[in-house]
């Protein structure tokens, strides 16, 4: 598969286009270049969005490499995510992808060509029953649950590798508009230090020099310090739980990084749900809202639906940033971060910390719930 970006850049106004419009570019799998289009996304057809990014890379979930992965004429719009609706009501909130053939310029504006050259209306090769029908994969057990099938779990099969150096990606996130070239040359060069502070481990004297020149670069340049775990915690044996029953619309503050160590083993999870200091960490002491309660999500790797023991908490605007993310710097997916109720707390009415999904600093589910 050749790169081809979109022909839409960040902040512009599309408008999605209708149903039919839609099932023709389809082929008999519901699917562009491997991509399937869902149902939940019919209900947005003939509204206008801003582009909020544009989807040149993801990351791959479903297989667990959380490598980056390129993708073709792809674009994730302004706060539409999907509502589990024809998934049997999962509740991950993933953020949908939406190809260049699915999108027309708002307004009377002339369709671009690279667009227009891959539209043939004709009839459907797939219906609306047949792209519902296409949601369930073949169970053959008799009484075994459904398994499903999404753009997550199908996005591995319709992207293509990308290497964390190919210098073009961070080319193109500048391109598109999904960042500015400050950004990209902040995080591009914290993840060298922190890739060379990785790389010195026999030296110790020359491994503490460079973590403490790291520490000063993050300090001086995101006013925090480097994202780690366990400096001064020992991890737990056995995880604690707590409950805090919470409900849309609260508000609650992230607990300090270290009050979160306490709660973890050694593998920084707390019963089965990591949390991965390089993305959840720098909103620790924060105040956000609640944004919902999640009990069931799909296992992007098997299809099937997971029912969470204890339910996790997503927060609003709370997503990964891929700031830190190894091997998937700048990843436009913005998934939204599991949060333990453990690691929250109420608190009164105060201005929650401004974040929403339409910043440029919206950008792998962290952990996987048991």
């Amino acid at each position: 598969m050749t790169w081809v970006l979109s022909c839409y850049r960040a902040g512009e106004l599309v408008e999605i286009r209708g149903k039919e419009e839609i099932l023709a570019t389809l082929d008999e799998q519901g699917c562009v270049d491997g991509l399937p289009f869902m149902p939940e996304m019919f209900q947005f057809c003939g509204q206008r969005f801003h582009v909020r990014a544009v989807a040149h890379k993801t990351c791959d979930t479903a297989r667990q490499t959380l490598q980056v992965r390129r993708l073709r004429s792809t674009v994730h719009l302004a706060n539409l995510r999907c509502d589990g609706s024809a998934h049997g009501g999962c509740e991950a909130a993933c953020t949908l992808f939406w190809k260049d053939v699915w999108l027309k310029p708002a307004g009377d504006v002339a369709l671009p060509s690279q667009v227009a050259g891959t539209l043939h209306f004709t009839a459907p090769a797939c219906s609306e029953a047949r792209l519902l029908a296409k949601t369930r994969l073949h169970v053959n057990a008799e009484g075994e649950e459904p398994c499903y099938a999404c753009q997550a779990t199908k996005l591995f099969d319709a992207t293509e590798p990308l290497a964390s150096w190919d210098v073009r990606q961070y080319v193109f996130d500048v391109v598109t508009g999904n960042h500015s070239v400050g950004r990209v040359l902040r995080v591009s060069w914290l993840a060298t230090l922190r890739w060379l502070v990785d790389h010195v481990q026999r030296i110790r004297f020359v491994r503490s020099l460079c973590w403490h020149f790291s520490e000063w670069m993050h300090r001086l340049l995101t006013g925090r310090g480097v994202p780690s775990l366990f400096t001064t915690v020992q991890p737990c044996v056995n995880t604690p739980a707590g409950r805090l029953d919470l409900k849309p619309g609260e508000l609650v503050r992230i607990k300090s990084k270290g009050e979160i160590e306490k709660t973890l083993d050694k593998t920084a999870k707390n019963r089965g749900l990591s949390f991965d200091p390089e993305e959840m960490a720098p909103y620790c002491g924060g105040t956000y809202r609640v944004r919902s309660s999640v009990t069931r999500i799909i296992d992007e790797f098997t299809g099937k639906m997971r029912h969470m023991k204890q339910p996790c908490i997503i927060l609003e605007g709370v997503v990964c940033n891929a700031e830190y993310a190894r091997c998937r710097l700048n990843c436009p997916r913005a998934f939204y971060s599991y949060w333990r109720e453990l690691w929250l707390e109420r608190v009164e009415a105060v201005q929650p910390n401004s974040a929403s999904e339409s910043d440029h600093r919206d950008t792998v589910r962290a952990g996987t719930p048991d």
